[in-house]
């Protein structure tokens, strides 16, 4: 090994190009031992890790040098009454946010004794906005005008790229002399964005071909991938998911110690008001805290947690109780490709049922995708009672850990 750090050293062995010169476990050794070296550091816990990496570091990561460990705990189980995911379920969650699976699994708990949560996906797609340059006006409208008009030929072109992804629809955007396709993809179990890319980029080159626009980027930010947009709460991105539970007074006193009008009030004056006060684009108590716990335990893109917090929490007075529904409109999951192959990540999926491809292509990512919006309303459920009863600040007290947990959990 010293003759290899002295290669390193020297610049005759380069970091990325370890794994093509030694097994992978060695590869990251000899790399995380030169970056003790050059950093005075002791790396050696993050050199402790159990999964297989060969796949890993040709996949998912570049000059690895070992892996950062996160708690992984559970909540539930909790029942969901969807169209994919029918059944109870255990969530995976991994998180260093002491009080937040607690807080979690009491949303479970009232779900459960509600008979479950319905869950409904009303849109799947995925997709790609290249940006093309025109010359004038008038011929950025004509661009515009022939993709539009081209939807087959696009289909086309795009699909010759991939086996499972199917170009499902554009819209177009005129700004100047730049015109924006906003192709959507379905991309079955896969999260798909680089599936959509690649097959954006193979239509983008038949539109440059046909109208004499100059594609400028595969994408051009009207996707809109991983940034607070609009356009994502609107239109949609990934899974537009929602799902619903019904809670009688009853239940709503003896779960969350407070009553149906409080709930209500905390909700609208919070996460209806108190947002649009702030010009928020998610209306919700803390979504993200949900779904970055789910998404790390399961091999998703955590950059995507950006769209997936775009929810927004609705209570409805009814009579009996409260209706309490989260919407999700640009949830991007997948189980298949990215992380999810890793093993400790698949192991969470499989708790599941939803590891790898479904039956038929794209149930196992939408009953992941239904799952995980349940989630989302069990931690919403949770946070809304805490505050309605003033025990969010108590409960963090309690457990010890006010410092450590954002302003998302309560038990």
């Amino acid at each position: 090994m010293d003759e290899q750090l002295a290669k390193i050293r020297s610049g005759d062995l380069k970091l990325y190009a370890l794994e093509k010169l030694m097994p992978a476990d060695d590869a990251v050794a000899l790399r995380r031992n030169y970056i003790e070296e050059e950093t005075s550091s002791d790396l050696a816990a993050v050199g402790a890790y159990t999964i297989p990496i060969d796949r890993v570091v040709t996949r998912n990561i570049e000059n690895m040098i070992g892996c950062v460990q996160i708690p992984v705990g559970v909540a539930g189980p909790v029942i969901v009454n969807g169209e994919y995911a029918k059944g109870s379920f255990w969530l995976p969650l991994a998180t260093t946010e002491g009080a937040l699976i607690a807080s979690i699994n009491r949303g479970c708990g009232a779900i459960r004794k509600a008979g479950g949560a319905e869950v409904r996906i009303l849109r799947d797609g995925m997709t790609r906005a290249p940006v093309f340059a025109a010359t004038s006006v008038a011929h950025a409208t004509e661009v515009a005008r022939w993709a539009e008009d081209n939807l087959l030929l696009l289909k086309v072109a795009a699909e010759e790229t991939t086996r499972h992804g199917e170009l499902i629809g554009l819209t177009t955007y005129v700004v100047g002399t730049n015109v924006f396709v906003r192709f959507e993809f379905d991309t079955k179990d896969a999260m798909g964005m680089n599936m959509a890319t690649i097959a954006s980029e193979a239509a983008a080159k038949l539109i440059e071909a046909e109208t004499g626009a100059r594609m400028v980027s595969t994408s051009g930010n009207m996707c809109c991938d991983k940034k607070p947009s609009a356009i994502n709460v609107i239109e949609g991105r990934g899974k537009s998911v929602v799902a619903g539970v019904f809670l009688s007074d009853e239940l709503v006193a003896s779960q969350f110690k407070t009553d149906a009008r409080t709930l209500v009030e905390v909700n609208t004056r919070k996460n209806l008001v108190g947002s649009a006060r702030a010009v928020s684009l998610g209306f919700n108590a803390h979504a993200a805290n949900v779904i970055a716990a789910m998404f790390l335990a399961c091999g998703q893109d955590p950059a995507h947690v950006v769209e997936g917090s775009n929810a927004i929490t609705t209570v409805d007075a009814v009579p009996g109780g409260v209706y309490v529904s989260v919407s999700l409109p640009s949830l991007q999951v997948g189980t298949v490709g990215g992380g999810t192959g890793i093993a400790t990540q698949h192991a969470c999926l499989s708790m599941l049922g939803v590891a790898g491809g479904g039956e038929n292509p794209g149930d196992h990512a939408k009953a992941f995708a239904e799952i995980m919006a349940t989630a989302v309303l069990a931690g919403e459920l949770s946070l809304l009672g805490a505050l309605g009863a003033q025990h969010l600040a108590k409960a963090h007290q309690e457990l010890g850990r006010g410092g450590a947990a954002g302003s998302g959990s309560g038990l």
